[in-house]
């Protein structure tokens, strides 16, 4: 069964169902989105890629198309596509619909700064673990890049995150085994901190922030106008 297709579309039907709300317009947002949808995941493709050959990671074919492209499944380039396209959406709903609701900028501080330089500390001390050491300085350096340069961003990208993060914990607890035989996609436990939240590697929680917060960052670049208020 295509569990990993059937998970990447699942992922976008409400983002894409609502993408023409008048409230939303976020169908306006596809001139700015595309093209950071395409960089970023060039960058995340070559880096997954990498870590495929090195046994860091790898995918279960039991739950996939069979269809590859050099060394990634399908489901995988299709990953970095749908789980980005509604992690934009959901950081517009609430730079949109929830303009009022923001982080002071004292909180905003503690929440990244702090959590920028524990990850830069523990990416550089863990040097012998590939997905940790990499996960977490590149969290960081994002975290930081962010900070300086696109702080606007974050109140609402900090707020957004922790909504999706109740869809990412059901989808990745999926994708790492949970409620299923085996997994879609399994890690090589050497190269992380071995530390799971359910069957879900720590790692991934920082993986996937730095995904979508390079994402919101480029699209926000990209636009000609600012987002909507």
């Amino acid at each position: 069964m295509p569990l990993y297709l059937i998970l990447d579309l699942a992922a976008v039907v409400i983002p894409v169902a609502f993408s023409f709300d008048k409230r939303l317009n976020f169908y306006k947002l596809y001139r700015s989105l595309t093209p950071s949808i395409i960089i970023v995941g060039f960058v995340f493709v070559v880096w997954d890629s990498f870590f495929t050959r090195m046994g860091v990671w790898g995918f279960n074919p039991d739950y996939l198309t069979g269809i590859y492209i050099l060394n990634l499944p399908l489901e995988e380039y299709l990953f970095f596509i749908c789980v980005p396209y509604a992690g934009i959406f959901t950081f517009h709903v609430f730079k949109t619909l929830l303009s009022k609701f923001v982080i002071s900028e004292k909180q905003l501080g503690v929440i990244i700064l702090l959590p920028a330089t524990l990850l830069l500390i523990a990416g550089l001390y863990f040097y012998d673990k590939w997905y940790t050491c990499v996960t977490f300085i590149f969290s960081s350096l994002t975290l930081l890049l962010a900070w300086l340069v696109f702080r606007k961003n974050l109140s609402h990208f900090i707020l957004s995150y922790l909504a999706i993060l109740i869809p990412f914990f059901i989808m990745n607890g999926i994708l790492t085994g949970t409620f299923i035989d085996g997994e879609v996609v399994w890690y090589n436990n050497e190269e992380n901190l071995g530390v799971r939240i359910f069957t879900i590697p720590l790692e991934d929680i920082f993986y996937g922030l730095t995904l979508l917060l390079w994402n919101v960052n480029l699209t926000t670049l990209f636009e000609r106008k600012p987002l909507k208020k």
